[in-house]
């Protein structure tokens, strides 16, 4: 009757629109009154949720990324990716796409990445005679990338429902081959469906201008290879570095760029704060929840549930990834990733999957979840920016649909895309 009440008051709560941090919150509630537990105990256990140090990244890297976004990194970025990639056949896609990876080590949010891309390759495109399905489908995919390479807080957020006995620095390393992989297959797709529909591409600007933009672009590159390297050696941990990328952002958009008035200052940080709380609202009433449910015994009856129906390891990862993927159509990232990991990440150790491989497993189904109705944020944001129905960038987005899920099917069975880099690095 507990886990009825649980997920049954989730599920109405989220039919009926309300924001997924209520619907958490309510449920929780309900149940706890359900089994007579103190409301004092909810109440310890978010605010213990929240109190984490690791989880001080979180909001810190979300200000770094707001900084560099109205810092004027986004053009810089765009700028050099344009030289790079604008002459291959459908050239402001191509664009898009690497600036998509190039901005996403920077901001490690797919929000930001669409927002900031999105905002100045959407219309451009249009503009220059590109269909707005296509520019939206491009965008929002692209923007997944984000999610895989440092300074991805998402990444943090899943050491921190692991219990933190994943390795950050592990997990950073592990999301850069698959965040490549992705990029480079999404501007396969990219180029295929611009082929079809026949547009054009640009003239090749010359080494010289390359030169420049890249010259121009290094100091913001710079901070991915800051926070990289500098987690990786151990000369500081997440939540310093993420200290650091504070105070560079705010450097270099400030004094090098000359380009942080103090009006888009204060918005950055108008901007980190309401993200911010949102985000640790969530964690705080999905940690209640999740601890509801390891209460009630939830992942153990799943392992049992699964072992029942076969003991095969590829059988039981293509399970969970359908889950995730069924999930993510209703549930947004952040809660998604909390509730999710202490579920399913006991069930998929006992199947001898690496908690590290698991991550970024995790990590790219969630974010095809952000492109998929009816609680695709991402999607939400890009079609708002292209200024189409979510409907009209649905029915043709299916090609980059595919490469997206061949690119998490090819993660998920090769460990070595995952592994070999943090194994390298040890």
């Amino acid at each position: 009757m507990e886990l009825i009440i649980l997920f049954g008051v989730l599920f109405v709560a989220l039919a009926l629109g309300v924001p997924v941090a209520f619907c958490l919150l309510t449920a929780t509630v309900a149940t706890a009154l359900y089994l007579g537990t103190p409301m004092i105990a909810i109440a310890q256990q978010m605010g213990s949720d929240i109190t984490s140090v690791a989880l001080l990244a979180i909001p810190l890297f979300i200000f770094t990324g707001e900084l560099m976004m109205k810092g004027g990194l986004s053009d810089r970025m765009i700028a050099l990716a344009s030289s790079l990639f604008g002459h291959i056949r459908g050239g402001l896609g191509q664009v898009t796409v690497g600036a998509s990876t190039l901005f996403g080590g920077v901001s490690g949010s797919a929000i930001a990445d669409v927002s900031a891309v999105g905002g100045t390759m959407i219309p451009q495109m249009v503009k220059r005679g590109y269909h707005a399905d296509y520019a939206v489908n491009v965008t929002i995919s692209a923007a997944l990338v984000a999610l895989l390479v440092p300074p991805s807080h998402n990444m943090i957020l899943y050491s921190a429902s692991a219990g933190g006995g994943v390795s950050i620095s592990d997990l950073f390393a592990a999301g850069v081959i698959p965040a490549l992989l992705l990029a480079i297959t999404l501007m396969i797709t990219a180029y295929l469906v611009a082929r079809k529909r026949g547009y054009a591409a640009d003239a090749f600007p010359g080494l010289g201008v390359v030169l420049s933009r890249l010259i121009a672009a290094i100091p913001g590159l710079l901070l991915v290879v800051i926070i990289f390297v500098g987690i990786r050696m151990g000369v500081f941990t997440a939540v310093e570095s993420a200290s650091i990328a504070v105070v560079y952002a705010a450097v270099i958009t400030g004094l090098v760029y000359r380009h942080l008035s103090w009006t888009a200052f204060t918005e950055a940080c108008a901007a980190a704060a309401r993200t911010s709380g949102a985000v640790l609202f969530i964690i705080g009433t999905a940690g209640a929840f999740g601890w509801l449910m390891a209460y009630l015994q939830v992942p153990a009856m799943l392992v049992d549930l699964l072992q029942g129906l076969t003991d095969q390891p590829v059988v039981i990862l293509l399970l969970v990834i359908a889950m995730l993927l069924m999930l993510g159509t209703f549930m947004d990232m952040a809660p998604l990733i909390i509730i999710c990991t202490p579920i399913f990440l006991p069930v998929v150790r006992a199947f001898g999957v690496d908690p590290v491989h698991f991550g970024v497993i995790l990590l790219l189904a969630c974010g095809i979840g952000l492109i998929t109705p009816p609680v695709g944020s991402v999607l939400f944001v890009g079609s708002a920016i292209g200024r189409i129905p979510m409907t009209q960038a649905l029915r043709t987005i299916w090609p980059f649909y595919l490469a997206c899920a061949a690119v998490l099917l090819l993660v998920a069975f090769v460990p070595a895309l995952s592994l070999w880099l943090p194994t390298l690095m040890r």
